[in-house]
């Protein structure tokens, strides 16, 4: 027992090195400054989140305010373009891609009507204009796939492909938005082929409260309006030397695609190759009443 005792006498009287006392000390005040590095950077983590939080809810606020009370506020907030107190429009999904250097952009629309006595109005021709923005996008993908494909097979190489810069877009313009009108189209094109590029439009009428057919704007007189387009054309032939499809066009029929400008006039569509040789692009006919 008495050796136990003084074994532990021993043990305990001997000496710390001074350099194993000063390591200790090291680490423990190393510890020490790690646990208040830590303790700021929460607290400043805490405060920063504090005050996003607060600014994410006064933009809301703002933001709600805005477009509830102030017309002019809700036009030239991100371009939101709205008819009177009865419908805007807004981008419901923007994406882009890059796949095998085929470069893709779809900006997709929605309709918002705002008056509560129109509401469900706008459903169709949401869902509409939403089928019709992502199928061209599959669509364009896949021709362009296919002439990738066929690119490659024939002798190019990837860095002679990738110089072809191929992108599909799909977005649309608002080509009117008055206190009678909201009038907008909806397109694709392809960069490498002219004859691929669709467009839909839709014109909305706030003071009849629907969407409107060419036979309403025109006022049901379509003979009128094609005799007035084939003397445009005349004239563009005159003005520009080129030779218009004309005698082949089978005249103005109801599904004819046409937007309303902001003077209120209808504008007949034609698509390229349509009426005119594609080198030509759209051909646009403003029907003055």
């Amino acid at each position: 027992m008495k050796e136990m005792e003084d074994t532990k006498k021993s043990y305990e009287n001997i000496p710390i090195p001074a350099e194993l006392s000063k390591r200790v000390q090291l680490e423990i005040e190393k510890a020490n400054a790690n646990q208040k590095r830590k303790a700021i950077h929460i607290q400043r983590r805490r405060i920063l989140m504090k005050k996003t939080a607060i600014a994410a809810t006064a933009a809301v606020v703002l933001l709600t305010t805005g477009l509830n009370t102030s017309q002019t506020f809700a036009q030239e907030l991100g371009g939101i373009p709205v008819v009177g107190s009865i419908a805007r429009v807004l981008t419901f999904r923007s994406y882009e891609t890059d796949k095998t250097d085929i470069k893709t952009s779809v900006d997709i629309p929605t309709i918002e009507m705002i008056s509560t006595e129109l509401d469900g109005l706008e459903k169709g021709v949401n869902k509409e204009i939403y089928a019709f923005c992502e199928q061209y996008a599959e669509e364009a993908q896949a021709r362009a796939e296919e002439y990738r494909q066929a690119f490659l097979e024939t002798g190019g190489t990837e860095e002679e492909w990738a110089a072809h810069d191929i992108k599909i877009k799909v977005w649309y313009d608002v080509k009117a938005f008055t206190g009678d009108y909201l009038s907008i189209a909806v397109m694709g094109t392809d960069s490498w082929s002219n004859a691929s590029a669709d467009a839909k439009y839709y014109t909305f009428d706030a003071k009849a409260g629907k969407w409107l057919t060419l036979s309403d704007v025109l006022d049901g007189d379509l003979k009128s309006a094609e005799e007035n387009i084939r003397s445009q054309i005349v004239q563009k032939e005159k003005e520009t030397g080129m030779n218009f499809w004309d005698e082949d066009w089978g005249g103005l029929t109801e599904d004819a695609k046409f937007y309303v400008n902001a003077a209120g006039n209808p504008v007949i569509v034609f698509a390229p190759y349509e009426i005119a040789p594609g080198a030509a692009g759209q051909q646009e006919f403003e029907i003055i009443k």
